[in-house]
């Protein structure tokens, strides 16, 4: 009894904020109480005065090394930057219709979409509170829309509960939030809280729960009119002589909470970082690194395999080969510094002449495994036949979501869903299949959630990170004792090179954390080689 009075630490505090007022008051209190804060970001680097004829070459043309290379040529460097694939963005990548690539095994995966619909195969949606990427975009010309994270029409679907059947997001979480709120107002009116609340404070909070829940006069959660106007009608309501409407029914509280749905319902919709408003640019997020590589077209060459990285106390030197023809002429450049950002997955494989430090924390991050997988229906049937528009269903499948596209609405004709994304075990499973299987897998279990999957099905295309020959994998993965022990290494300047990507930010698998990281390297950098001359 003595623990239960004692007053909750700041982490239950901010526990109980963020379950019960949502993540944004959440995330204010943490900045009240020194846990996060606003971002740092500075819109004008104006780097200037690069030591004459100094030169810089960048390995890997992603959104970091293009931020490097793109601030440090306005510093007055000689910016040269080799990248593996004949495109630059990196993991800012957007399959359009016609697109193909070859993935570890051998196997071409296609794109035959129709003109104009596209896949993210990599970064998807962009949080308002990225303002790196916003600040680029904004300079670039790059275009953004709303991107539809949350869509209470969208489902919560559980192969063992309510029957197989997929259930509206909105109406799970009405019931929830009614069941909740009759739940609190019976612990009121027997005392519960009589060593909390005063009288007065009691009444108010009872009138509360009684609206926040749409609670009947007996403060009950029940199927009535009124709580229908929240988790909709089982019959809606008409005009003139139709039918009149009919109050839809709540699911039972006890399989809401047998299914385990918090982690989809509240973790994915209340976290920080997954916070309406979000944003994807007009076209795909591919867009960005089309931006990015039209700035520094000229600093970069294309099909550049990178085989050695060797450093003296006077520069860098990089062989490279032809990534069409790794067996023809080697090649080298020189230059007084390097940035690198080819991801660690394939740079821990170079011959590459660093400090030993610095040699572990590269082997001490993993990347994790991702798979996705895009299919073209012949028309937008969940907006025709179901009225989602953007959004994204949950499913314990292994297809583990849905997500309904944000652009194009009301549109005719054909359009393209994320009909699978997901990490971990599952992930693995999708590794070892076909290009063509992970369409067919996604195809079969979708359709337990949409039934017009069979009949409406066009073409598909995927992308499984850990078979991408230039990331083998995703994104870099931190713990919490890796990142003490090695965070601060990797980041440093090893003599004559500096590493720069997502791995190297406190946002890994973001595009904000790659362009943070190459804005501090960039600064970092310039600083050291004035400092030498």
């Amino acid at each position: 009894m003595k623990d239960m009075l004692q007053s909750p630490t700041r982490r239950q505090l901010l526990s109980m904020i963020g379950k019960t007022a949502g993540a944004t008051a959440m995330y204010q209190a943490m900045t009240t109480l020194g846990f996060a804060s606003e971002s740092t970001f500075q819109e004008s680097m104006e780097l200037e005065g690069a030591p004459p004829g100094a030169s810089i070459i960048v390995l890997g043309a992603g959104l970091g090394g293009l931020t490097a290379a793109y601030e440090l040529r306005q510093a007055g460097y000689n910016v040269k930057v080799l990248e593996f694939q004949n495109r630059g963005g990196g993991r800012s990548w957007t399959l359009n219709s016609g697109d193909r690539y070859t993935e570890l095994g051998g196997a071409e995966v296609t794109c035959d979409f129709e003109e104009g619909n596209y896949f993210n195969g990599g970064p998807w949606r962009l949080p308002s509170h990225h303002y790196a990427v916003f600040h680029y975009c904004k300079k670039f010309g790059v275009e953004m829309q709303p991107f539809i994270q949350t869509n209470d029409r969208a489902y919560l679907h559980r192969t063992n509960h309510f029957g197989g059947v997929p259930q509206r997001l909105g109406d799970v979480k009405n019931d929830i939030q009614g069941n909740i709120a009759e739940l609190m107002s019976k612990v009121v009116n027997v005392g519960g809280l009589d060593r909390s609340v005063n009288t007065e404070d009691k009444e108010k909070l009872l009138e509360g729960l009684k609206g926040w829940g749409v609670l009947d006069k007996d403060y009950r959660y029940r199927a009535s009119n009124a709580t229908s106007k929240h988790r909709g009608y089982s019959v809606l309501p008409g005009g003139g002589l139709m039918p009149t409407e009919t109050p839809s029914k709540p699911l039972p509280m006890s399989e809401i909470l047998d299914s385990g749905m918090w982690s989809d319902i509240y973790s994915n919709h209340m976290t920080y970082a997954h916070q309406p408003t979000m944003f994807q640019p007009v076209g795909g997020m591919g867009k960005i690194g089309d931006a990015f590589t039209r700035e520094c077209r000229d600093m970069i060459e294309f099909n550049a395999k990178v085989t050695k990285i060797h450093q003296d106390e006077t520069g860098v030197t990089v062989s490279y080969v032809d990534s069409n023809n790794p067996e023809g002429t080697v090649k080298t450049v020189r230059a007084d510094w390097c940035v690198c950002n080819i991801p660690l997955t394939v740079l821990t494989q170079l011959d590459i002449n660093v400090s030993k430090p610095m040699k572990q924390a590269m082997a001490a991050v993993p990347y994790d495994t991702s798979y996705k997988v895009g299919l073209e229906f012949k028309r937008r049937f969940w907006e025709e036949d179901e009225w989602i528009y953007g959004g994204l269903t949950y499913t314990n499948m292994p297809i583990t979501q849905i997500a309904y596209p944000s652009e194009d609405m009301f549109k005719d004709g054909t359009g393209v869903l994320l009909g699978a994304y997901g990490f971990g075990a599952t992930s693995y499973k999708f590794n070892t299949l076909t290009p063509q299987e992970r369409i067919n897998v996604a195809l079969a279990y979708g359709k337990y959630i949409h039934p017009q999957y069979p009949k409406e099905f066009r073409t598909g295309t995927s992308v499984v990170w850990h078979r991408i020959p230039w990331t083998l994998g995703c994104y870099g993965i931190w713990s919490e004792s890796s990142r003490k022990q090695h965070y601060d290494t990797l980041c440093s300047i090893d003599n004559r090179i500096v590493l720069t990507g997502e791995h190297c930010s406190h946002i890994p698998a973001w595009q904000e954390g790659a362009i943070l990281s190459g804005i501090d390297a960039a600064n970092r950098l310039h600083k050291k080689a004035k400092m030498l001359g």
